[in-house]
Parts: C-alpha cells; structure tokens; sequence
C-alpha cells in the first residue's frame, strides 16, 4: 500500500518512511503545490491544503506543518515558522529573545491524510526553551536553538532516533501511525 507525502523536504518523507513502514505503507514523496493560507492556527493550514489537495484526485496522501511557538513573542513565528526562517532566520529570532527572561517555547506539528477515502488531523507537540546561541549540525529549521524539555542540547546536537522519539513531528507521526493501524 502506497501514501504520498506531499513535501520536497527529504528528511520529513525519511521520517515517515520510517514510522510507516512496519505497518506495510510505503511512503512516496510527492511535490505537489498547496497554497498555505494566512491562518491562526496549523489545523486551519493544513485542512485547506487537504481540502485543495482533495480536488486534485491524488488518492492517499500525508502531508504536516509544524511551527514554533515563543511564548514571550506572544507566540511568534507560530504559523510562519517558515517565513520567518527564511527572512530573519535563526539569528533574528535570537536578536529578538536577547535580555528575555522568559525562553520558554514549544513546537507543535499538525498532519493531515487522506487514506481511503477519510480525511483526518492528528497533532503532536513537544515543550522546550530556545537557546542563548545555535548549536549543533543536524536536523534543520529551529532545531539549533531549540532545547527539548528535559534534555540538555539542541536538537540539532541529538541523534536523528532520541529527537524522532520526542520531537513534536514524531508524536504526531506516531498518532499517524496509530489512526492508521486499525485502517490497512
């Protein structure tokens, strides 16, 4: 049984791949174009990329957003995690935190699928601080200023396996894997 991925990122389809595999999915990336809208929420972005995505006819297919939420920015990046990666980068959101007290954030990563004919959403989120400065080389994204709750490094500074095992795209890939279960 195949499920599309809808994404260019190469490391989310890996992680996928990986939790899907044991129940016989094999996970197949796909570049398809969704426009993400402007919205408060991920859900609200990923059910209007399901809902665009539905006319297209693609039969089964996944696709998430993630975002991080800095409780002292109000929030902020939040929903335009991406963006604001792409525009101020990992430097700008520390230039923003510097003299804050409060570092305290989270990632939250909401994922769509179509299987069968069903649509559903399931979530994922995992507490942590930002960092005084980047650390570590893997992962992408945030991950060098963020610091996992209960953990002492980055997650860009743990192994691919210890972050999926904790991360906020892991849980939400493993209630994936949970809701599929009972549905191959």
């Amino acid at each position: 049984m195949k499920l599309k991925i809808i994404t260019s990122n190469a490391g989310k389809a890996v992680e996928f791949r990986t939790a899907l595999g044991s129940l016989g999915i094999e996970v197949e990336p796909q570049d398809e174009d969704c426009d993400e809208i402007q919205a408060d929420t991920l859900e609200e972005v990923v059910r209007s990329c399901l809902s665009q995505l539905r006319s297209k006819g693609l039969g089964d297919y996944v696709l998430d957003d993630s975002g991080l939420f800095i409780n002292a920015l109000g929030g902020f990046p939040g929903v335009y995690s991406a963006y604001a990666l792409r525009t101020i980068g990992i430097d700008g959101i520390l230039r923003l935190m510097d003299g804050r007290a409060d570092r305290s954030a989270r990632f939250e990563c909401c994922i769509g699928c179509s299987f069968k004919g069903e649509e559903f959403v399931v979530k994922g989120r995992c507490d942590g601080i930002i960092s005084e400065r980047p650390s570590g080389k893997g992962g992408f994204g945030f991950d060098p200023i963020f610091v996992p709750s209960g953990y002492e490094e980055t997650f860009a500074e743990m192994s691919i396996d210890v972050k999926n095992g904790i991360s906020h795209r892991g849980r939400a890939i493993q209630a994936l894997s949970e809701t599929l279960r009972g549905k191959v």
